[in-house]
C-alpha cells in the first residue's frame, strides 16, 4: 500500500508564499478530495509532490521518500496535472507507447490502459482530433500505466461529459477498493462528495480542513474558507 505524508511543506515564489507549511496525510485504500479555492496551492502541491517543483521547506512523501528517491517512480506513483503536452501529430496508441517504453513498462500495458479510459477505439487516431475529453482519458490512460499504487490527479473530469464522469468516479473508487491510494483535485464539490472518502481542503495555502467527507460537503467548505466554490 502506498502512502503519501506532506510535512510542514512550504513554497515561495519570490515576495509570495503559495503554500504555507501544509501537513496532512493521504491513507491508501480512500479516495482523497483535495479542494481549495482558485489559488489555493493545491496544484502547486501537487506538483511539489510528484517531483516537478522543489519545496521551499518541509517536505512531501510517498512512503517517507520525495519522489526523486523512488525506485521505480512509474510503477509507485500515476499523475495526471494537466490534459496537455501530447503532441497533436502522434496517434494516441504512440503517444502512449513511447512513455511506457520511456519507463521500461511492458508494451502490453498500453492496450490494457487503452481500453481501462475506454480509447481502443481511438488509439489509432491523432491526438489533434481528440476533444477535451478524450485528452483527459489519454492522460488518465498514461497515468495508469505503471498499474501504480497512488493516483495523483488534478482536475481530472475537465471536459468529461456526464457519462465520463460516472465512468471517472467509478474508476477511482475501484483503485481504493483494490487498496490504492487516490489524491484527486477538483473544482466540482458535488462530484467529490459523491466520489471521496475523505477531504483536504486548503485556502490560501494553508490547511483548513482534514477529514472523512462531511453529509454538507458545501457548507463545510464555505465555513472554512467563505469561498463560493472550489475553482
Amino acid at each position: 500500500m502506498t502512502e503519501v505524508q506532506i510535512r510542514e511543506l512550504s513554497k515561495r515564489y519570490g515576495r509570495k508564499m503559495v503554500v504555507d507549511t501544509l501537513t496532512f496525510d493521504v491513507p491508501a485504500g480512500a479516495v482523497t478530495g483535495f479542494l481549495g479555492p482558485n489559488g489555493a496551492g493545491k496544484t502547486t502541491t501537487l506538483r511539489m509532490l510528484v517531483g516537478l517543483a522543489r519545496p521551499s521547506a518541509g517536505a512531501a512523501l510517498i512512503d517517507g521518500r520525495p519522489y526523486a528517491q523512488l525506485s521505480a517512480p512509474r510503477r509507485t506513483v500515476g499523475a495526471l496535472l494537466e490534459a496537455s503536452g501530447f503532441h497533436p501529430g502522434r496517434r494516441g496508441r504512440d503517444h502512449l507507447r513511447i512513455l511506457a517504453d520511456s519507463a521500461g513498462l511492458p508494451a502490453a500495458r498500453v492496450d490494457a490502459v487503452l481500453d481501462e479510459v475506454g480509447l481502443t477505439e481511438a488509439a489509432g487516431s491523432r491526438v489533434r482530433t481528440y476533444s477535451l475529453g478524450m485528452r483527459q482519458r489519454l492522460g488518465l490512460a498514461g497515468a495508469l500505466l505503471g498499474d501504480p499504487g497512488l493516483l495523483v490527479l488534478d482536475e481530472p473530469a475537465n471536459g468529461l461529459d456526464p457519462a465520463g464522469m460516472a465512468w471517472l468516479r467509478a474508476l477511482l473508487r475501484r483503485r481504493a477498493a483494490e487498496g490504492r491510494t487516490v489524491l484527486v483535485s477538483s473544482h466540482v464539490l458535488a462530484e467529490i462528495a459523491q466520489t471521496a472518502d475523505r477531504i483536504v481542503i486548503v485556502h490560501d495555502g494553508r490547511l483548513r480542513h482534514s477529514g472523512p467527507v462531511a453529509p454538507d460537503l458545501e457548507r463545510t467548505f464555505l465555513a472554512v474558507t467563505g469561498a463560493g466554490h472550489a475553482g
